[in-house]
């Protein structure tokens, strides 16, 4: 037997004793099982072992001893388990290791002061315990081209002399970093940088801002303290650029024009201003583009003037004005396009609907006005699901056509329930991790910002706004809607009892009409409503205390 591999199983309790047996096993890989206790001293006879890996257990307890003196390992994994105490400095001289991958443990120590082996390319120390200095024997390791000590309690001092001659990925993510480390003076390789989530403040260093990595295609600096202008001079070959919460300031450089494989940009929550260069609307890759909370100014540009690959376009929170550019038609494959909390003024944009992969529509607090016309194409809006065009000054009825266009808020017959999943671009696996989806709602009368977007999130917002005339009966159809707000608007008639039907609905916000009638009694089996207001009408007759009338908070 060479090689053994039970992964991806169901197996519980402690590994076979008799794998200590197979004297010319070369590799072993009880990867994602359920297995727990104390790793098992079943290794010292597997002398000719190459690969081990033990990844995603349940093991617990310190690091085993007799893995260290595998002298032919060349790959060890032993990550995602509950190992704790101290690294044994032992791992670093195994003299043929290449990959070492320890993360999402529960170690606390590394050994200041070992002797390693340049052989080592890979190594994953993050979610972890560590904390103090960066360790100074890392600096042997000359080989190193994968460096990940993320979500630790590392620092890196000013004056460390270490130079990684092969390093492509470093990944220093939430960990105590004060200051851009300044031995990346030394990196001429790097291919992936994030030092996100860290304390490092003030402006970006100048010797950082200058550095010539031409294979750099990944740059995360999200979450920390910058201030000052932004300057990347020779970072043309991005593809991923993240700097949202942050305090930059000033226009968005023009260096960004040379970025022709850009695919995400994501400058939220920061303090640029200024126009938005125009040719973020030529770039053939760029595939999300997120820049709320800033104080942008002028017309939006262009977007998707040459280019069709953006499926997010997220501008809300900053102080765009005129009108929305037609050249959004060519963003074929556009999912998400937030505009909210803008000074944009149009009428609504039915043309819109062409986008046939349009899920998310947010106008909300813009100076949008006149009725909701329909669009002339057959398959209007049909994957739409949140629908939020509050705090505008929308007038005319109800558009009860539109509503029928909304087919992803029908719940068609025999669907079978899907497992929630969240929304984010077709991508790269690495960026998986790194970015999805995100809006703000009102949720059952609160803002809420959400994080990720599920993929059955379904909501319709058209409050505050001028709306006249009766609430429409085919509001019934839209059988997979969440949350429905009508309040702060002119509707009058009798609350439709056809709303009952509404079996998913979470949330009903009526409330600020000249509505008048009765309570429809069909309410009452709406047996996921949580919050309902049909406060500030003009209704009349008892309210209902049956069914789910029952559950609320009196």
């Amino acid at each position: 037997m060479r090689k053994l591999n039970f992964g991806n199983n169901h197996f519980t309790g402690y590994n076979p004793s008799t794998i200590s047996k197979l004297k010319h096993l070369t590799s072993l890989d009880l990867s994602s099982n359920s297995f727990s206790g104390e790793i098992p001293d079943i290794f010292s006879n597997l002398q000719e072992l190459c690969y081990l890996s033990l990844f995603d257990n349940s093991f617990i307890g310190s690091f085993p001893s007799t893995i260290v003196r595998l002298t032919q390992l060349q790959h060890l994994d032993l990550s995602h388990n509950s190992l704790n105490g101290t690294i044994p400095s032992s791992v670093f001289s195994l003299p043929l290791l290449s990959s070492l991958s320890l993360q999402h443990n529960q170690f606390s120590g590394l050994a200041d002061e070992f002797k390693t082996n340049p052989t080592l390319e890979h190594l994953d120390l993050s979610h972890n315990q560590l904390s103090g200095s960066f360790p100074q024997s890392l600096a042997s390791l000359t080989n190193l081209s994968t460096l990940i000590l993320s979500s630790n309690n590392i620092t890196v001092n000013e004056g460390i002399q270490i130079t990684f001659p092969s390093l492509e990925v470093l990944q220093l993510s939430s960990c105590e970093l004060k200051d851009f480390p300044h031995f990346l003076t030394n990196v001429k390789s790097l291919r992936i940088l994030d030092i996100s989530n860290n304390k490092v403040r003030g402006q970006i260093p100048n010797w950082f801002s200058g550095m010539r990595w031409d294979n750099l295609w990944y740059l995360n600096l999200s979450h920390n303290s910058l201030t000052g202008h932004l300057q990347l001079f020779h970072f043309h070959n991005l593809e991923y650029l993240d700097l949202k919460f942050n305090s930059l300031q000033g226009p968005i450089p023009s260096s960004i024009c040379n970025m022709n494989d850009l695919q995400f940009l994501l400058l939220s929550h920061n303090d640029f201003s200024n126009s938005i260069p125009s040719c973020l609307g030529s770039m053939s890759s760029l595939t999300v583009l997120d820049l709320r909370r800033n104080n942008f100014t002028g017309s939006l540009p262009s977007l998707c003037a040459q280019s069709t690959s953006l499926s997010t376009i997220v501008l809300n929170g900053n102080q765009f004005k005129g009108t929305l550019p037609v050249s959004l038609l060519n963003c074929s494959g556009l999912e998400v396009l937030d505009l909210g909390n803008n000074a944009i003024n149009d009428t609504f944009p039915a043309w819109l609907g062409t986008l046939q992969q349009l899920q998310v529509l947010i106008l909300k607090s813009n100076v949008f006005h006149g009725p909701i016309s329909t669009c002339q194409s057959r398959f209007c809006f049909p994957k739409l699901r949140i629908f939020d065009l509050s705090h505008n000054k929308f007038s005319g009825s109800l558009p009860a056509k539109v509503f029928g266009n909304f087919k992803a808020m029908i719940k068609l017959d025999g669907e079978d329930t899907r497992e929630i999943m969240y929304m984010m671009p077709s991508i790269m696996p690495f960026y998986s991790s790194s970015y999805e989806d995100s809006v703000s709602l009102v949720i059952k009368g609160q803002d809420i910002e959400l994080e990720r977007i599920s993929t059955i999130m379904t909501t319709i917002d058209l409050s505050c706004n001028h709306f006249e005339g009766v609430i429409p009966k085919t509001l019934k159809d839209l059988s997979s809607l969440w949350l429905l707000n009508l309040s702060h608007n002119n509707l009058i008639g009798h609350i439709p009892m056809e709303l009952g039907k509404l079996n998913k609905l979470e949330a009903l916000d009526l409330s600020w009409n000249r509505l008048t009638g009765k309570i429809p009694q069909e309410l009452t089996r709406l047996t996921f409503l949580e919050k309902l207001n049909l406060s500030q009408n003009v209704l009349v007759g008892p309210i209902p205390h049956v069914l789910q009338f029952n559950t609320f908070v009196k």
